[in-house]
């Protein structure tokens, strides 16, 4: 049998054809993405990014992986377990004091959704200071010398949140801390009258539910970090239009999710502008701004929760990836 050698034209396709398969396998970089909780309408944006390909399309292969009370997003990325992780702004600072190369790129929210939620009688944040408030232990290390500081609470009246709504729909004494999205849902399905306070329009500065990587990481791929970042926007601007896709896989990752606590949750991040409210309406959805930084690091160093001569502002966040395409909402 004769071989006829292959035509320069067809040798050429061929070639080229090779060249663009090698090109494609290469250019499928791995990111571990963690979260800062289990799967929920918060995080919709990177599932959604998923359920629409968006990440394969931009030529890489995330997985975002669940947070929960027993995984310490930092310490997985500092042990090299993930590129990038759902970190906030005060968080990103205190693990840059401890000597773990994070930094902030972009945000989910234009706002810190925590709120303080208390009875129906109560006419504002400051009537509180009479009474029991409940907070996290990860409260003390954010918002809560802020609020003794701007709000004249004490430390003598708190006490622990469990992360249980019944200590405050006994006691018209009590107020707790919540997150907009969550702890009113779970008032209002059990038929609790209740106000609810948000941290931020009371001055709170940070951001919320930000995303921060490993700067080494970023140093070496800034490509992939970037094409990360736009794809997971895009995902949040999509999940905001229609979810349906990002709930399907919220709720194959955390099975006990409802959808009656999907469709609250969509719909608050839909009305408050926490996606798209503030500087995302000209900047684009994720959008971090120099100004806001400045005066989270200096409320963060006024309230001794970072020392600024080891956390320099500049090594805490990073623009240039949010800023290389905008997602207009």
């Amino acid at each position: 049998m004769t071989v006829h050698p292959l035509t320069d034209a067809l040798r050429s396709t061929v070639l080229a054809a090779a060249l663009l398969g090698g090109a494609q396998a290469q250019a499928a970089t791995p990111i571990t993405f963690i979260t800062n909780w289990y799967a929920q309408a918060e995080h919709g944006g990177f599932y959604q990014a998923q359920a629409d390909g968006l990440y394969a399309q931009q030529g890489l292969d995330v997985i975002v992986q669940m947070g929960g009370p027993q995984v310490n997003p930092v310490q997985l990325l500092a042990a090299g377990r993930a590129q990038c992780i759902i970190s906030d702004d005060i968080g990103t600072m205190l693990a840059r004091e401890h000597g773990v190369p994070l930094q902030m790129v972009a945000t989910t929210f234009q706002h810190d959704p925590s709120v303080i939620i208390a009875h129906a009688g109560v006419a504002k944040l400051e009537d509180l200071r009479s009474q029991t408030l409940l907070i996290s232990s990860a409260a003390h290390s954010s918002w809560w010398p802020w609020a003794k500081a701007r709000l004249g609470f004490k430390d003598d009246q708190v006490h622990p949140y469990t992360f249980n709504i019944q200590p405050f729909m006994a006691d018209p004494q009590v107020a707790q801390q919540g997150y907009l999205t969550s702890e009113p849902f779970a008032l209002q399905k059990a038929g609790a009258p209740f106000k609810v306070f948000a941290l931020s329009e009371a001055g709170y500065p940070p951001y919320g539910n930000a995303i921060a990587c490993d700067s080494q990481w970023l140093e070496k791929n800034p490509q992939q970090a970037a094409a990360f970042i736009q794809a997971s926007m895009q995902g949040l601007k999509n999940y905001l239009a229609n979810p349906a896709g990002g709930n399907a896989l919220i709720r194959k990752a955390n099975p006990q999710m409802g959808e009656d606590q999907l469709d609250y949750a969509v719909g608050k991040l839909r009305s408050t502008g926490l996606v798209s409210g503030g500087d995302a309406q000209t900047g684009g959805i994720g959008v971090i701004t120099p100004a806001r930084m400045q005066q989270t690091w200096q409320m963060a160093v006024d309230n001794h929760l970072i020392d600024a001569g080891k956390v320099p502002l500049e090594q805490v966040y990073t623009t240039r990836f949010i800023d290389q395409q905008p997602v207009l909402p």
